[in-house]
């Protein structure tokens, strides 16, 4: 890392104090020096578009933006932008430049950024290409926001939370206090780069502006404007010190998943890519030891369970989950944070989330979900189920009608290439003859496999959610409130509000070439340099009592909200989890345990419930019996063979409560 050039604003120091305390201050940082360059050097490479490459890549953005782009007509009345008109208008200046005369090349990609960001939507962007693909650009440490305790409403806080491993400055480290960033009052600098980087409401945007402060991910911000930031804070003595530090650009951890394949996993994918790139950053500069675990593969499943921190069960997903029990206030419960969804089997992360939970206290889990920006939709709808007796709704989905998403759907109404848009093909083909301006509303998670293994935890549940949350696990919170599964308690006061399904440039075009032989109509023409453009291509709407609403901009809101504290970002979430567990502690707690022996055909069912008054039970989807309980139960169920489903559901006062399952 660079050295640091800092200033105590109290006092002036000699040069050679200055030179020892800038030794002092060499850094070990877990991105290795070699490894990353100076935000100006690397720049030095950049800027290899022709003018022709530019003209395809505004171009094909008008394809995508005005044939797939299901949110445009929702973007366009909720935020007065016009994105195609910025396009055309970008694209006619193009007429009148040369390869002399045009633009630099950042100035090119900041144009286009621009136009993508100002729909407000984290799902639909343009990508950089080479060099800035793969890369990040960062300062050596985390800032995060908290609230005095006593003033929830009032004074916010900057804290840093966390360095690179090895970095150095005077009185700076987690607790230190950043007052001003480049000279403007912190508060107005994250909100000042939060409007440039837009999220979906106001509380996406501060904290996207926050977090952008000190890591982007070039693929899909621009780079800084700065060389250096210029850091004011108080240090931990209280003093009134500053810093100079130097942008550094590195490469990336490898996603999980190449999206533009022709894929089952990069077709479901309901993922913030900025959100995705900072979440294997962070890992890459400040968690050593997942990386390590993972062997560099993002997401990666363990042939054996590995814990990463003392406290911690150990996990075959130690990048995805990370699962203990805390101690809170009002007593001892789980906490099961799940870091992404972006995974390649959904049913192996449904899995290794029961087998954590089945570990964990069973008198109340804590599900945390914050700064998760989704992944595969299935592993998050699959995973609702194991907190519920109640049957779960997948959300559906739509396409927007237009010629190009019905030339799709019929390539691939019949599921030649395993990617199954049969259900749309119908309502699009009729869209011109009805004028609708969406397809039918249809799930993509296949209801059997949002149901094939039923409730396995029955304490009470509270999901911790926060501005940062999206796209999946927007899908995942919204299925969580739609089926009432439990209480919401939002550090922020929404979700970030992504509720879509999301393709690149590079799958849409794959998907009028595969199988062969290759729609010679296709418009999708191939991008230059490794550049690349996402966009939603089915937006999601909510279930239940909510059904028909859109996710997008409108997001979830939590039940209950708490405003971080000091001790939360310092002392491991402490306030945070006592207020989750004081939730929970308010919550009846359930139990339905079932024990079965088989002997010959008839097959004994003892039953043992707490907090439940009446259980039904069926064989097969077919009633057997129903109970009334006011202790332990033993009954006998005669002509069972081996293998037959076991069903029983729990009731308390003419209420589903609770529901197990046990194959014979």
């Amino acid at each position: 890392m660079s050295q640091p050039r800092t200033m105590t604003r109290t006092g002036k120091k000699t040069a050679a104090a200055a030179k020892k305390a800038a030794a002092r201050r060499r850094t070990t940082a877990a991105v290795k020096e070699a490894a990353a360059v100076p935000l100006p050097d690397f720049l030095d490479s950049a800027g290899t578009l022709t003018l022709d490459q530019r003209r395809l890549l505004v171009d094909q953005a008008l394809l995508l933006l005005g044939e797939n782009y299901v949110h445009l007509p929702l973007k366009v009345a909720m935020h007065a932008v016009n994105p195609l008109q910025r396009l055309r208008v970008l694209r006619a200046r193009m007429e009148r430049q040369t390869d002399d005369t045009m633009q630099e090349e950042w100035m090119f990609h900041r144009e286009m950024s621009s136009i993508f960001h100002s729909v407000r939507d984290l799902h639909t962007n343009y990508l950089l290409p080479v060099p800035f693909a793969g890369k990040i650009a960062f300062l050596p440490f985390m800032i995060e926001k908290c609230y005095d305790p006593e003033d929830i409403g009032g004074n916010e806080h900057y804290l840093i939370t966390r360095t690179i491993t090895g970095y150095q400055a005077p009185q700076f480290g987690p607790g230190a206090e950043v007052t001003h960033w480049n000279g403007t009052p912190i508060a107005r600098a994250v909100a000042l780069n939060g409007a440039v980087f837009a999220g979906s409401n106001d509380a996406a945007n501060l904290a996207r502006g926050l977090e952008s402060l000190t890591l982007r991910p070039l693929v899909i911000q621009s780079p800084p404007d700065e060389d250096w930031v210029t850091l004011t804070y108080v240090g931990l003595d209280g003093s009134n010190q500053e810093l100079r530090e130097q942008w550094k650009v590195a490469t990336n951890l490898p996603p999980m998943t190449d999206l533009d394949a022709v894929s089952e996993a990069s077709a479901l994918m309901g993922l913030d890519l900025d959100s995705d790139e900072k979440s294997r950053a962070k890992k890459a500069l400040y968690v050593r030891d997942v990386v390590e675990l993972e062997r560099g593969q993002s997401s990666a499943e363990l042939a054996a369970p590995a814990a990463v921190a003392g406290a911690d069960l150990p996990t075959t997903m130690p990048g995805v989950f990370r699962a203990r029990e805390v101690v809170t206030s009002s007593g001892n419960f789980g906490h099961l944070r799940i870091f992404t969804f972006s995974v390649q089997d959904p049913v192996a992360f449904r899995d290794e989330f029961v087998r954590l939970a089945a570990i964990l206290p069973q008198n109340g889990l804590i599900v945390d979900v914050r700064d998760n920006g989704g992944g595969h939709i299935y592993a998050s709808e699959f995973t609702l189920q194991t907190m519920t007796p109640r049957r779960i709704s997948p959300e559906p989905v739509q396409f927007i009608s237009t010629p190009l998403n019905l030339k799709i759907c019929r390539r691939h109404k019949d599921n030649p290439a395993g990617i199954d848009l049969g259900p749309w093909f119908d309502s699009l083909d009729l869209a011109i003859e009805t004028g609708a301006q969406y397809s039918a509303a249809k799930p993509i998670t296949p209801e059997d496999g949002a149901n094939d293994v039923g409730q396995t935890y029955h304490g009470p549940v509270v999901l911790i959610t926060d501005a940062r949350v999206y796209s999946a696990t927007d899908i995942f919170t919204a299925g969580f409130a739609d089926h009432e599964i439990g209480t919401i308690l939002g550090v922020d006061d929404n979700t970030g509000a992504g509720g879509a399904n999301v393709w690149t440039h590079g799958l849409l075009a794959s998907l009028l070439n595969e199988p062969p032989p290759p729609d010679e109509t296709s418009p999708y023409i191939a991008l230059p340099n490794g550049a690349n453009l996402r966009v939603a291509i089915r937006r999601t709407l909510r279930v239940g009592k909510l059904a028909g609403t859109p996710v997008e901009d409108l997001g979830v809101k939590p039940h209950e909200t708490h405003r971080m504290t000091k001790a939360d970002l310092l002392d491991g979430n402490v306030d945070l989890l006592n207020r989750a567990g004081a939730l929970l502690a308010a919550l009846p707690v359930r139990r339905l345990d079932l024990k079965t022996s088989l002997s010959g055909t008839t097959l004994t069912v003892a039953i043992d419930a707490q907090s439940i008054d009446r259980v039904d039970v069926y064989l097969d989807e077919r009633p057997i019996s129903s109970e009334d309980l006011t202790g332990p139960l033993s009954i006998d169920i005669l002509e069972v063979n081996p293998g037959a489903l076991l069903r029983a559901d729990g009731y308390t006062s003419g209420n589903l409560v609770a529901s197990r399952r046990v194959t014979v």
